[in-house]
């Protein structure tokens, strides 16, 4: 009986241990706020844990993670989906505004306190300029305004 107890005992403190590690993810703020890139005049609206971003003047794409948007043209990429898979690194599906191209990304704090925007497999993220298609690199910096 005295053996059963301590089981017990021991699980439950374990499933409260990893519960407490859980939660300390989801309530973090790494991953929410506004992230501004400086060289392309591009930010990034993420907000990872309660997913309730809405875009200016888009409603009609409800809720979602985030977006990356152009400081100098309305068109959005759009984060449709994000996976933490630890407390440095956002794994994102993305989608353009007109649901014509996708890609996956992730993003990354690094340790220097600047977030890495890394693009994956998929199509390339382009903004206009000058009346022409720009691509963004394949790894794009960011700081935390």
């Amino acid at each position: 009986m005295k053996k059963l107890f301590l089981v017990i005992v021991a699980m439950l403190t374990t499933l409260i241990a990893f519960a407490q590690g859980t939660t300390a993810i989801k309530d973090s703020s790494i991953f929410k706020g506004r992230f501004y890139n400086k060289e392309y005049n591009v930010y990034i609206q993420l907000n990872a844990y309660q997913r309730n971003v809405r875009v200016p003047g888009q409603d009609i794409f409800g809720e979602l993670p985030g977006f990356l948007g152009d400081n100098q043209d309305a068109r959005k990429w759009l984060f449709t989906d994000v996976e933490l898979s630890d407390s440095t690194i956002a794994n994102l599906t993305v989608i353009n505004d007109y649901g014509s191209e996708d890609l996956m990304a992730t993003f990354e704090k690094k340790n220097d306190g600047t977030f890495e925007l890394q693009q994956g497999k998929g199509s390339d993220m382009k903004i206009a300029r000058n009346s022409k298609w720009v691509k963004l690199p394949k790894k794009l910096a960011f700081v935390k305004q």
